[in-house]
C-alpha cells in the first residue's frame, strides 16, 4: 500500500472555523459550518465520488463509492464524521505546527505566552517520542476532534476510488454538523445515507475502539429567590445564589467527573449564573449503567425537592431532559462490527484498546435510529483544549484501517 496522507487534508480543513454553538436555536447552529461542507461536497465530486448531496439547510454532506464489479451483494458500509468543533475553545485562526521527530519533553506551544504542555500533565506524550505530531500555538484548540476523522475519511474514499483493483462493496459517507453540542444526527437521513451499518470516526489514541457510551441527560436548575435592600433584609430576603449552592451540596461529593473514571457516572454542574433573585444552574448527569443513571436523575430531582419543604413549594424547580443511550443496549446483534475493528487492527500491528466512551458520539444516536455505529479512533488527544494535538502515525494507520474493514466487509457479499 501507499504511504496515505491525511495529514494534507488535515492541515487544509483545521483552517475552516467550524464552531458550533449549544446557545444558538438554528441547525446548523453556526452558519460557518456550511463552508467545510461545501469544500467537502465539491473535493468529493472531483475526486469521482457519486451521489454527492449536500443538505443546504442543515448542513450534512452524504457521498457514495460505488461497489465494484463482483461485490455489489456485499454489505453497505458507513463512515461517518463531524466537522464542527467544541465551544470550549476557540476555533477561529487555528496556527496547527508539526513536530517531527517529538523528543518526549515539555513542548512549548507558545513561548511569548508561556502555554507549554507539559509532560507531567499530559504523561501519555511519553509514548510517542520519536512520532510525529500537530499542535497548536496554544491559543486555539487544534480541531482534530474532528477533523481528523474527516480527513481519514476523504484519504480513504480518495484511495479507494484511485485503486479501482481493491474489491469492495457499497461505501457511504457522511460528515454531520453540530456533534459537539448533542444534535448531529438531529437531521441525519438514516434512510437516505442507506447503510447497512456503519462506524463513526471520531475516538483518541490509535488503537480506541469503543461501543460502550454514557445514558445522558441535561439538568436544569432554577432557583428563585426574593431581593431586598441587605440593610433591611433580615425575614425578608430569599439568596436564590446561596439556595444553588446548598442543591450543590445535597449531590454526592464523590459523583463528580474530578473523582470518576471508567464506567463510573457522574452529575457535573456545568454552568451557572444568577442574582439573588433567580439563579440558573446548567448539569449533565452520565452514566454507563441504566439503573445507576436513573437514580441519578432521582436524586437531582429529590434534592430539588428537599428544598422547596424548606423553603417554600416553587422556590427551585428542576428539569431533566434526556440526551441520549448506551448504544451498547442495541449493538447486541451486531457485535461483528467490533470484531472485525479489532481483526483489522491486529492485521495493521495496532493494539486493540476497548474502552468505554465518556461522553458520546453521533454514533450512539444513530444506533438508536436503526443504524449500527461503533466509535473508532483517529489518532487525537486532548480533545476541546488548547493542549489538543495529533498524532501524525496514528492518523496514517487509522486510515490504513479504514481501507481494511473495506475490504473485510468486501468479502461477505463477493460473487
Amino acid at each position: 500500500m501507499e504511504k496515505l496522507n491525511p495529514v494534507e487534508r488535515f492541515l487544509r480543513y483545521v483552517q475552516f472555523d467550524t464552531q458550533s454553538d449549544e446557545n444558538a436555536n438554528a441547525s446548523p447552529s453556526t452558519a460557518k459550518q456550511h463552508e467545510l461542507a461545501k469544500a467537502l461536497a465539491a473535493e468529493l465530486k472531483e475526486m469521482g465520488a457519486k451521489e454527492v448531496t449536500y443538505d443546504k439547510k442543515h448542513c450534512y454532506v452524504y457521498a457514495t463509492i460505488p461497489a465494484t464489479k463482483g461485490f455489489e451483494t456485499a454489505p453497505t458500509l458507513g463512515f461517518i464524521a463531524h466537522m464542527d468543533t467544541s465551544p470550549a475553545v476557540t476555533g477561529a485562526n487555528v496556527k496547527p505546527r508539526i513536530i517531527k521527530k517529538y523528543d518526549g519533553k515539555d513542548i512549548v506551544l507558545n513561548k511569548k505566552k508561556q502555554i507549554v504542555m507539559k509532560v507531567e500533565e499530559f504523561p501519555e506524550l511519553k509514548e510517542l517520542a520519536g512520532e510525529s505530531l500537530i499542535v497548536t500555538d496554544g491559543t486555539t484548540l487544534l480541531g482534530a476532534d474532528d477533523k481528523a476523522g474527516v480527513s481519514e475519511i476523504m484519504t480513504m474514499a480518495d484511495f479507494i476510488l484511485r485503486y479501482p483493483e481493491i474489491g469492495h462493496g457499497k461505501i457511504r459517507v457522511a460528515f454531520t454538523p453540530d456533534e459537539e453540542i448533542g444534535m448531529g444526527p438531529a437531521y441525519f437521513d438514516v434512510k437516505l445515507f442507506g447503510a447497512d451499518f456503519a462506524y463513526t470516526v471520531d475516538g483518541g489514541a490509535l488503537g480506541e475502539l469503543e461501543y460502550e457510551n454514557f445514558n445522558a441527560a441535561s439538568g436544569k436548575l432554577t432557583v428563585h429567590g426574593r431581593n431586598t435592600h441587605p440593610g433591611s433584609a433580615k425575614g425578608k430576603m430569599i439568596n436564590s445564589i446561596l439556595i444553588a449552592q446548598e442543591f450543590q451540596s445535597l449531590l454526592p461529593t464523590f459523583e463528580n467527573p474530578m473523582y470518576t473514571e471508567g464506567y463510573e457516572g457522574f452529575i457535573h454542574l456545568d454552568g451557572i449564573r444568577g442574582n439573588v433573585e433567580e439563579t440558573s444552574c446548567d448539569y449533565i448527569i452520565r452514566d454507563h449503567d441504566k439503573k445507576l443513571f436513573e437514580k441519578k436523575k432521582e436524586t437531582f430531582v429529590r434534592c430539588a425537592e428537599f428544598l422547596n419543604q424548606k423553603y417554600g413549594e416553587g422556590t427551585v424547580d428542576a428539569q431533566v431532559t434526556d440526551s441520549y443511550y448506551n448504544m451498547r443496549d442495541v449493538l447486541g446483534p451486531h457485535m461483528h462490527l467490533v470484531d472485525n475493528a479489532v481483526a483489522a487492527m491486529e492485521e495493521l500491528g495496532i493494539e486493540p484498546k476497548v474502552v468505554p466512551i465518556r461522553g458520546g458520539t453521533d454514533g450512539a444516536r444513530l444506533s438508536f435510529m436503526g443504524l449500527p455505529c461503533p466509535n473508532l479512533c483517529t489518532g487525537g488527544a486532548n480533545y476541546h483544549s488548547r493542549f489538543e494535538y495529533a498524532h501524525v502515525q496514528g492518523m496514517e494507520k487509522t486510515t490504513e484501517l479504514l481501507i481494511r474493514l473495506v475490504e473485510i466487509y468486501a468479502k461477505l457479499g463477493r460473487k
